[in-house]
C-alpha cells in the first residue's frame, strides 16, 4: 500500500522530467539555428512570372509558393510586381541509352533543363540565370507504346515536381532574401532580360520518329 501510494507522484515527476528535456532540447536545437520546417515567407508580396497559370508546370508552382510564403501573390501585370521570375528555358528531352542486339531501343534517358532568373521591379538582378536539370531513366518496350507513355508522363510529372521544390527553395534562400532588402545598393542590369510573353515558349527535342512522343508542353496531364 505505501508503494502503491507513492506510485502517481513517481509518474508524475518521471513526466515532468521528460517535459523538461523537451524543453531543453528545443532550447539547445534554436541555438544551433535549427527551425523546425514550415513557411519561409518571400520578402516581397506581389510577384509576376511569364510561366504560364494554364500549364501543370505554372500551376503547380504558384501553389507552392503561396503555401511555402502565404504574403505573397502572383500578380499578371507585370508593373504591379515587386519581384519577377523570368523563365528562360524549358527543354525536355529523350535520348536512346541501350540498343539490343536487333538494333531495338531497351532503355531511354529522360532530361528536363530550366533556366531561370530574380529580378526586382527596376531590373535589378536578385538570383542570376540559374540552371536546374533533372534526369531519369526508363526501360523500353515496342510491343507496350501506350503503357511506356503513361510511364514517361508520369516520370516527367515527378521530374517537374522536383524541379519545382529546388525552385522555391532557391528563392526562399538567404542569399535571395538578403539581396532584395538590400536591392538599392544593386545597380540594374542592363543586360536583364526582359519577361517574356505570359506564354513562355519551351523547347523540346524529340526522340525518332515512330519510336515514342514526347508528353506536351506541361510535360504530363494536369493532376
Amino acid at each position: 500500500m505505501h508503494a502503491t501510494a507513492h506510485r502517481p507522484i513517481f509518474i508524475g515527476s518521471r513526466l515532468g522530467l521528460r517535459a523538461f528535456a523537451c524543453v531543453l532540447l528545443l532550447a539547445l536545437l534554436a541555438a544551433c539555428g535549427f527551425r523546425l520546417k514550415g513557411a519561409t515567407p518571400l520578402p516581397f508580396d506581389t510577384l509576376y512570372t511569364n510561366i504560364a497559370e494554364n500549364s501543370a508546370f505554372g500551376a503547380d508552382l504558384r501553389r507552392l509558393v503561396v503555401a511555402t510564403s502565404p504574403n505573397t501573390r502572383f500578380v499578371s501585370d507585370v508593373t504591379q510586381a515587386q519581384a519577377r521570375l523570368t523563365q528562360l528555358s524549358l527543354q525536355r528531352s529523350m535520348r536512346e541509352i541501350a540498343i539490343s542486339p536487333d538494333g531495338l531501343v531497351e532503355e531511354y534517358e529522360l532530361n528536363l533543363t530550366f533556366v531561370f532568373q530574380l529580378t526586382d521591379a527596376q531590373g535589378r538582378v536578385l538570383l542570376p540565370p540559374t540552371t536546374l536539370h533533372s534526369t531519369r531513366e526508363v526501360p523500353y518496350d515496342p510491343n507496350a507504346i501506350q503503357a511506356k507513355q503513361g510511364e514517361i508522363g508520369s516520370l516527367f510529372q515527378e521530374m517537374q515536381r522536383s524541379l519545382i521544390d529546388r525552385i522555391v527553395r532557391r528563392l526562399t534562400s538567404p542569399e535571395v532574401i538578403e539581396a532584395y532588402n538590400n536591392r538599392q545598393s544593386l545597380a540594374p542590369d542592363s543586360d536583364t532580360i526582359a519577361p517574356a510573353a505570359p506564354d513562355a515558349p519551351s523547347d523540346n527535342t524529340v526522340p525518332a520518329p515512330g519510336v515514342i512522343p514526347l508528353p506536351g508542353p506541361d510535360m504530363a496531364p494536369s493532376y
